[in-house]
């Protein structure tokens, strides 16, 4: 769960937090992190999203004896399908 103080958002910056969160609750993607819930009480922003595990991708290629091109093109093809799925919903990224 991400928090997130709202006394460090102006309203400009608040409306466009919100808009965000509108368009990731919209998003199922195998690829791309699902929100589930988005709260708010007089101090604080709660950002519930489902648990991801495996860590960064840069710590996984260095923890490998080898990376090759088939493990680079597994990860473009997460990656791209991630970027169209957006696309094809009208995001840009």
């Amino acid at each position: 769960m991400k928090v997130l103080r709202k006394n460090l958002l102006d309203p400009k910056e608040m409306e466009m937090l919100k808009n965000e969160i509108a368009i990731l609750k919209d998003l199922d993607h195998p690829n791309i992190v699902k929100m589930y819930e988005f709260l708010e009480d007089d101090k604080r922003i709660y950002i519930v999203t489902e648990i991801c595990k495996g860590g960064e991708l840069f710590d996984e290629i260095l923890s490998r004896s080898k990376f090759d091109e088939s493990d680079a093109a597994i990860v473009m093809k997460q990656l791209l399908s991630a970027i169209f799925y957006c696309h094809s919903k009208k995001i840009v990224h």
